[in-house]
């Protein structure tokens, strides 16, 4: 049974697993790099949420303190954002050919996207850490988006908290209007993702050349 007692002791297996999970995405990011010349993976970013955001979910959604840890998915947060939609199933697919953590739920809202407009691809993951004390499973949420979705959705984030998630309907449909024009700027993208990556590699090989110090010496 949890009972939040002490906030330090009971999010410290979160920001382990935050900090890992980083590691491990960046990781793959490499690979990509290394195999591909063409990572799929813009940036991943991570956090742990805090303690009163946490308190409020579970008092919103009518949760005991004592099922924080099973209800609450996100207390551990990833997101990895790419350049174009097909980009998001690839590393979707890659995340499940781990064998590092088991996922337990996804949600494709980007397929079936939210009344509010946002789109982007959970999976949720229960991840072994180890702590002083054994192994202890957690669970993590990785949102996988692209940087257009990944826009949209940290605006809509910043007006629901100023407005304690009760929106003015004015704004709830730009924003609405906002996520087709986002989404419709990806589709338009995707469209032309071969030009746009092979343009990409010609820069990266030119900033490459550049790097190469030139042999000054002569015969």
């Amino acid at each position: 049974m949890v009972r939040i007692v002490n906030w330090d002791v009971f999010i410290a297996p979160y920001a382990q697993v935050v900090e890992e999970l980083k590691v491990k995405l960046k990781g793959m990011r490499q690979q990509f790099e290394y195999e591909m010349e063409q990572a799929p993976i813009e940036f991943v970013t991570g956090r742990v949420k805090p303690k009163s955001s946490t308190i409020e979910k579970a008092r919103r959604k009518g949760i005991n303190p004592e099922n924080i840890e099973k209800e609450i998915q996100d207390i551990a947060g990833l997101r990895v954002v790419c350049q174009f939609v097909d980009d998001i199933y690839l590393v979707v697919d890659k995340i499940k050919d781990r064998h590092d953590f088991v996922i337990v739920e996804e949600k494709d809202y980007i397929s079936r996207k939210k009344d509010s407009g946002y789109r982007s691809y959970h999976v949720i993951i229960e991840y072994p850490v180890e702590t002083i004390h054994g192994e202890k499973k957690v669970l993590a949420e990785v949102q996988i988006r692209t940087l257009a979705m990944n826009f949209w959705a940290t605006n809509e984030h910043s007006l629901n908290y100023k407005y304690a998630g009760q929106i003015p309907g004015e704004i709830q449909a730009r924003l609405k209007r906002a996520a087709e024009a986002a989404f419709q700027l990806d589709e338009e993208m995707s469209k032309i993702k071969n030009e746009i990556q092979e343009a990409q590699k010609v820069f990266h090989r030119k900033e490459e050349n550049k790097k190469v110090p030139k042999n000054n010496l002569t015969d």
